[in-house]
């Protein structure tokens, strides 16, 4: 029976390895499966005759196996595992006593195993052996470390805030996410311990992408952040005591369009020192702070895509413009309550920005009126709800406040503008608008016009000089995302840029585009970092820009002027009728663009999912990084979460080095012919509104490039971090970062390098620290060699980007939020932890 049993499992592994081959083989991939089903199908013959012959064969199917293997990934555990993993198991199984005894034909030396079982135990011997020593051996894997004179240079203080502070959310209006604080150090940071943990109390499981992706503000003794459902919660930063919380009714949200429920942060401003008139106001209570925010939203029924939602939008009017202010909204300043001359200013889910007091957690009026509250509908075109909201923090100068948005990608051709507007930092009025579809329109907006509908639109965070004045902005494109056939010449212009305006004017200063006409959804998708280097002996005031598509371009911030090289390279041109790929892309010399894919690279817990994949694969269009979308799929890799995303890179200003998370996950990318009307044809009944395209001449299905298991199909590393010259664009360091302990069925510690989303920091003790990868840790490195030095555990994925203050206590900590995130998979949670060094 047990003959019986073992051989028909390595006769049906045969059957579909060789059939699965001969199919492969057809669309122009390897032989290689027709070979080993081959094998295992003439193995499991001979045992069924009860031959030991069949033993031999199989001990051959293990070597071809392995021979394969190493010619295709070299000497790669987690390449190699899957083309010998299941089968030198299932070689076991055959040298059970029983099988072999069962075996009678052949040899009886060495007790009845004769020579063929011999011959087969040395051949799992020998990939026993290799498979040791590919365990111990990580190809991909690039040490390096930053000399030690640039290492040891003091910490960098920064004029616009308290070295320990967190006063925005890269720290500073520069965007470094440096900190200058020092007594962390590698030589202790594996003593840190949980200071303190506090829970929000904010988990929406019923949102697709709910993300808790805050990066608290830590300003004068007291900590700050924001949750999905757009609530203020002030802490005590030594002890975690919440102190107050300030929790805005929303409105108008509709389940069918509410795909996101994220906020990353929120803007702090101090006029302490500006001279402000200050009056003699009592404070509100609490419940008259509530009863004001309910009172400036009033529901409306506008139109959505062509379908009427009843919907909150402030004082828009179905089938009319917006209001270019609120009617409450005052012309001059008037004194201000002398706890609002600090300011935290909340976007909210329902497109509201709202001025709250630092101190008290009430709502500051004078700011768009006597509600504190700022209507971001305003001005829009398409009013509809969620379709709109600023998901990040928006820029504060002692002047204005600088709004971009996130409008919902691909959902239709008819959506809200992607404007940035300014609006006065007392007052609320809008003082200056910047409209990519009409650049040289009125600003700001006349009252009675409407901006231009579905252009290019910044998402992300903003970053600001305050010596040239100048706000530089990260942009995206209007949607659909993947295809762009109807495009004008200012979408094309200023679609997936980084834009650079005159703070006080809006002015366009320059415009530097890291994509051209973009049909992957990439998004220039972080935040700007500004530093000065030292180039050629030279000073340059430079702009560090991440990429989506794995490219960091470093720009004379002035001039929008690359500092280090890029060129121009060619790319496909194959896309569907009616759309028009740029002939070349740029890149970088700072560049971690994947690999040309190739069908060696596709990987499974088994030879089966793994042929399974390359079948897949070959079926699939690709040409390379920047292969259009097509009707029978293209495999768009690095897919639309990218190699680096709205957690950007980390700089020190003071070593000039970048520390960076890249990540690499494929997509597939499939264009749907649609009808010319509202019929939803991708879309899952009862889940929000997939990429539908209303308007255009497709809808899309975008999804991960993922095997029959629910693994990805590409082989890993799908992580890394990485340190960066910014002075030459060499790569000091790249280290495979990420276990799977958290995405497979068994808690597995083995580290594969795995995809994730959020920020490093750095600080002047020399460390980076990370927890945005999809295992829930928060790592402390080595800045110099990117080596972890310590790592804890989170009850949550850690998507968000950490920050470190100094508290009253003259102590050092750390603040990770373990938040999750539904879009990755990991698991959702609320919780806040902060780290500190043994008294």
């Amino acid at each position: 029976m047990t003959r019986i049993i073992l051989s028909t499992l390595v006769l049906a592994l045969g059957a579909i390895l060789a059939v699965g081959g001969v199919w492969l083989a057809s669309l122009g991939g390897t032989w290689g499966y027709i070979v080993l089903g081959a094998l295992l199908l003439l193995s499991a013959l001979l045992m069924y005759g009860r031959r030991k012959g069949g033993l031999v064969v199989y001990g051959i199917a293990i070597l071809f196996a392995l021979g394969w293997g190493l010619w295709e990934v070299g000497l790669y555990w987690w390449g190699l595992a899957p083309r010998g993993g299941l089968i030198i198991v299932l070689g076991l199984l055959l040298l059970l006593p029983p099988m072999v005894h069962s075996l009678h034909r052949g040899t009886q030396a060495f007790r009845g195993y004769g020579i063929e079982g011999m011959l087969m135990l040395a051949s799992i011997g020998i990939a026993v052996v290799v498979a040791a020593v590919s365990m111990v051996t990580q190809p991909y894997d690039m040490p390096g470390r930053l000399e030690p004179a640039r290492m040891s240079q003091a910490p960098l203080a920064d004029p616009y805030v308290d070295d320990g502070e967190w006063a925005s959310y890269g720290r500073t209006p520069y965007g470094q996410r440096y900190s200058p604080l020092a007594q962390i150090t590698p030589e202790n940071v594996a003593e840190l311990e949980v200071a303190w943990e506090y829970h929000a109390g904010d988990v929406h499981v019923d949102l697709p992408g709910t993300a808790l992706e805050s990066t608290p503000l830590i300003v004068d003794d007291t900590m700050y952040l924001c949750t999905p459902k757009s609530e203020i919660i002030a802490l005590d930063p030594v002890t975690g005591n919440e102190r107050w919380r300030f929790s805005p009714t929303l409105t108008g949200l509709v389940p069918q369009l509410s795909t996101y429920a994220t906020c990353r942060g929120l803007s702090y401003h101090d006029a302490t020192d500006l001279g402000w008139e200050v009056s003699d106001a009592p404070l509100p209570d609490k419940r008259e702070a509530a009863r004001l925010i309910r009172a400036s939203m009033d529901g409306v029924t506008v139109e959505a895509a062509g379908v009427a939602q009843n919907i909150v939008a402030g004082t828009a009017e179905a089938g009319h413009p917006n209001p270019v202010v609120s009617d409450d909204a005052p012309t001059e300043p008037s004194p201000i309550r002398a706890d609002c001359l600090r300011r935290i200013f909340l976007p909210t889910r329902d497109a509201r920005l709202i001025a709250v007091s630092a101190e008290t957690g009430t709502i500051c009026p004078g700011f768009g009126g006597d509600d504190g509250t700022v209507n971001l509908w305003i001005g829009m075109p398409n009013v509809s709800p969620t379709a709109y909201y600023s998901t990040s923090p928006p820029l504060v100068t002692d002047e204005v406040v600088i709004v971009g948005g996130s409008v919902n990608d691909n959902l239709s051709t008819e959506l809200p503008s992607g404007a940035i507007r300014a609006f006065d930092i007392r007052t609320g009025r809008m003082t200056w608008t910047f409209d990519p579809g009409n650049p040289d329109g009125p600003s700001p907006l006349p009252e009675g016009q409407v901006f231009t509908q579905n252009v290019p639109n910044s998402w992300s965070v903003a970053s600001y000089d305050p010596d040239l004045n100048l706000a530089y902005l990260p942009m995206g494109i209007g949607s659909p995302d993947q295809y762009g056939g109807f495009r004008t010449e200012n979408d094309e212009k200023y679609g997936n840029s980084v834009l650079a305006l005159n703070a006080s004017t809006g002015a366009v200063e320059w415009v530097y585009q890291t994509v051209h006409h973009d049909i992957w959804d990439y998004d220039v998708p972080a935040q700007p970092s500004l530093v000065d280097l030292t180039i050629d002996g030279e000073t340059v005031p430079a702009l560090v820009q991440p990429t989506k598509q794995g490219e960091v371009f470093v720009l004379d911030r002035r001039t929008g002027e690359p500092v280090l090289p890029v060129t121009e390279v060619p790319v496909s041109q194959n896309a569907v009728p009616g759309e028009r790929p740029a002939p070349t892309q740029p890149v970088s010399a700072i560049s971690f663009a994947p690999d040309y894919v190739t069908g060696a690279q596709m990987w499974g817990l088994t030879p089966i999912d793994q042929m399974l994949c390359r079948i897949d694969f070959h079926q699939m269009t690709y040409e390379g990084r920047f292969t259009p979308p097509s009707v029978n799929g293209t495999l768009t890799h690095p897919g639309s979460f990218g190699v680096l995303n709205w957690g950007g890179v980390a700089v020190d200003p003071v070593r000039q080095m970048a520390f960076a998370m890249p990540v690499y996950l494929g997509f597939v990318s499939t264009l749907t012919p649609r009808p010319d009307n509202l019929e939803t044809i991708v879309s899952r009944e009862g889940a929000p509104l997939g990429n539908e395209m209303f308007g255009a001449p497709y809808a899309a299905v975008l999804k991960p490039f993922m095997s029959k298991l629910g693994l990805p199909c590409q082989q890993p590393p799908w992580g890394y971090v990485a340190g960066v010259d910014l002075t030459t664009g060499e790569t000091i360091y790249q280290h495979v970062n990420g276990t799977v302990r958290d995405m497979s069925p068994v808690p597995l510690p083995f580290e594969t390098g795995i995809p994730g989303i959020g920020g490093p920091i750095v600080t002047g003790g020399g460390l980076a620290f990370l927890s945005g990868q999809a295992d829930y840790y928060v790592r402390g490195y080595d800045l110099a060699t990117g080596e972890t030095l310590w790592r804890a555990r989170l009850p949550a994925g850690g998507q968000a980007t950490p920050a470190t203050y100094l508290g009253r206590d003259g102590r050092q900590y750390l603040v990770v939020i373990a938040g999750g995130h539904n879009y990755i998979g990991t698991k959702l949670g609320d919780a806040v932890i902060a780290y500190t060094l043994p008294e």
